[in-house]
């Protein structure tokens, strides 16, 4: 008779699936949404309140710290308690920080808002991430997980569309950046009920609390189906430990592959995304607010859109790693050519060429694998604390990215900068050849784990 686990493996990609995959993505919306958003707040909020250039900065990378907590802390618990124990409160905690974030008085409360709003986003990479891997059959699970971070795109299409909706409108500059942020609320909002109705993961039900007949129920209750499995005597639970966890050598191998790549990769990313108006400005001294934000989401559409298309559509048929590679060593190339060209920046259409083939390679490539691949490779005991780890130090990269990009650029110049974000780059194909490929992989099998029905006991 099959495991629950076999189960997973071999169901048909179904109406389930994709249910699990939309309450899933739209905490990934609500990321994007705000990392965008927060970038034309300020630029509405900085003259109204007098902010000096310190409270910009810490405005716009404050959500960056706390996503580091949020990811470490609710990645931990999720493997310590379950899944389901914190699934929906890190999307309460992202609506909350949101609403909180609009109705701010001053400079602190908005500061404080923005980090619980960071708690929660944080928290959403290693749960999300995760119960659609272990929810996943093995054909398409690259694919799916790819879905849920898909909705990035769509967050940062809704970000420039909704800001230059209400700028347009020429409504009042206070009221523009309080409903800006309030916006963000709403996608979250959408699927706390959803989140906190899905049973927990069959995979942790199995392996973890050592249960295959609550398992098996577990499974059933989210595909609607009843699931016949051999009925099995429970295994003792196998609790992780966190101190076992940073023994293993093979373990902390795939993290620092994980987690360094991600790392590398937010800092290009998040510092090249949240300053692209600094880069237009560059170009271009002369452009209005609305016109940077015009041209940012052209590149999004253009470039990036179909970078998220090509990776759902391919990651199951080439591979997260070959992928990854891939991409990381084209934004290398791309940024090094704005680095060591500089005539290119004086030619407007061949500079947003060779930029947007690096947001497109961005997205089909280590902005997409980063989040899936952590998601596969950890065994199931530690795969949210992997996960979380992986996107708590990504973070931390999206962070010096974002405070250190407008300073570099002013000191060294545009070309220089551009230079060293190709090394960055570059750096990200040696973190990722220390990683496995698990594409048409089991859960089980690429992170060297044995089902429930020859796990020993653990205490």
């Amino acid at each position: 008779m099959k495991s629950v686990e076999d189960y997973l493996d071999n169901a048909q990609l179904s109406k389930h699936h994709f249910k699990a995959m939309f309450v899933s993505g739209m905490g990934f919306f609500t990321d994007a949404y705000d990392l965008f958003i927060i970038g034309i707040a300020i630029s509405l909020i900085a003259p109204l309140w007098k902010l000096d250039n310190a409270q910009i900065g810490m405005l716009g990378s404050i959500s960056l710290v706390s996503a580091l907590i949020g990811a470490v802390v609710f990645g931990r618990i999720a493997d310590r308690f379950g899944r389901k124990t914190v699934y929906g409160v890190e999307a309460m905690i992202m609506a909350a920080g949101a609403i909180l974030s609009a109705f701010s008085p001053d400079f602190t409360w908005l500061l404080l808002s923005r980090f619980l709003l960071g708690v929660g986003i944080g928290g959403d990479y290693p749960v999300s991430a995760v119960i659609m891997s272990e929810y996943s059959n093995k054909k398409d699970r690259g694919k799916l997980v790819s879905l849920v971070f898909s909705m990035q795109a769509l967050g940062l299409i809704a970000g420039p569309l909704i800001a230059l909706g209400l700028l347009g409108l020429n409504i009042n500059q206070d009221l523009s950046w309080r409903l800006m942020l309030g916006i963000g609320a709403i996608p979250a909002l959408m699927v706390i009920y959803l989140r906190r109705q899905i049973p927990e993961s069959p995979r942790f039900t199995s392996q973890v609390l050592g249960n295959a007949q609550k398992a098996a129920e577990a499974a059933s209750k989210f595909t609607g189906q009843n699931v016949n499995l051999k009925s099995e005597e429970s295994s003792g639970k196998k609790r992780s430990n966190l101190m076992n966890f940073f023994k293993n050598k093979n373990l902390m191998i795939t993290l620092l592959g994980t987690a360094g790549s991600w790392f590398l990769l937010d800092y290009a990313y998040y510092g090249n995304t949240i300053s692209t108006p600094i880069v237009l400005n560059a170009l271009s001294a002369t452009m209005t607010l609305e016109s940077k934000i015009l041209y940012t989401l052209l590149i999004f559409l253009i470039f990036a859109v179909p970078g998220y298309i090509l990776s759902i559509l391919l990651i199951d048929k080439i591979g997260r790693k070959s992928i990854q590679l891939i991409g990381f060593m084209i934004m290398g190339v791309s940024f090094l050519m704005l680095g060591i060209f500089p005539e290119i920046e004086k030619q407007i259409g061949l500079f947003f060429a060779i930029y947007g083939i690096s947001y497109l390679f961005t997205e089909f490539g280590p902005n997409t694998t980063t989040f899936v691949m952590p998601s596969e490779l950890f065994p199931t005991e530690y795969r949210t604390t992997g996960h979380g780890f992986s996107a708590g130090i990504g973070k931390v990269g999206a962070f010096l990215g974002t405070l250190l990009f407008p300073i570099v650029i002013a000191s060294i110049g545009f070309n220089r900068t551009f230079i060293i974000i190709s090394a960055i780059s570059f750096a990200g194909i040696l973190t990722t050849v220390l990683l496995k490929e698990p594409k048409g992989e089991s859960l089980e099998n690429v992170s060297n784990v044995k089902t429930t029905r020859s796990v020993k006991n653990e205490t």
